[in-house]
């Protein structure tokens, strides 16, 4: 499966450890990463992914490939600005999104209109939206999004 990880480029040491065990999460279970390919917590998920031997995958808001961090493998420059939150949240079956600002929200609901599954790590809680499994670990967010892609 690939999974979107969405999540703020400027972190805390604590929301960095936790994008970067969901990675290992993710690649322990064979899933590949897609992100937005910068610095905080899309880093530490594509560090965390690579460290386990899972592919990861930036799609970058200029347009130069170079600009992805150290741990992307596939590096997709757009040109874009923020409008490639749309393909970062496109391009997975599911959607984690730890912490952020309102790219993640962006990102968040974009994932929401695709109809992918989202887990969230200490983000956005919106009164009446629904369709985001609020959970505690990573582990737990990535249970979530895989019994909600084989349901589907």
């Amino acid at each position: 499966m690939r999974v979107s990880v969405i999540g703020g480029s400027s972190v805390t040491d604590e929301e960095y450890e936790t994008a970067h065990e969901l990675g290992r999460v993710l690649g322990k279970r064979g899933h590949e990463v897609v992100c937005g390919g910068r610095t905080g917590v899309m880093e530490a998920v594509c560090r965390g992914a690579t460290e386990r031997g899972s592919h990861t995958i930036g799609i970058l808001p200029g347009s130069n490939r170079a600009q992805a961090n150290e741990y992307v493998e596939t590096a997709i420059a757009t040109g874009m600005g923020n409008a490639r939150n749309a393909l970062v949240a496109l391009n997975g079956d599911a959607a984690i999104a730890v912490d952020g600002g309102s790219g993640t929200l962006s990102e968040i609901g974009l994932a929401l209109d695709y109809d992918r599954p989202v887990a969230g790590l200490d983000t956005h809680r919106i009164p009446g939206l629904s369709g985001i499994e609020h959970v505690e670990t990573p582990a737990e967010a990535v249970e979530h999004v895989e019994s909600e892609v084989i349901d589907r």
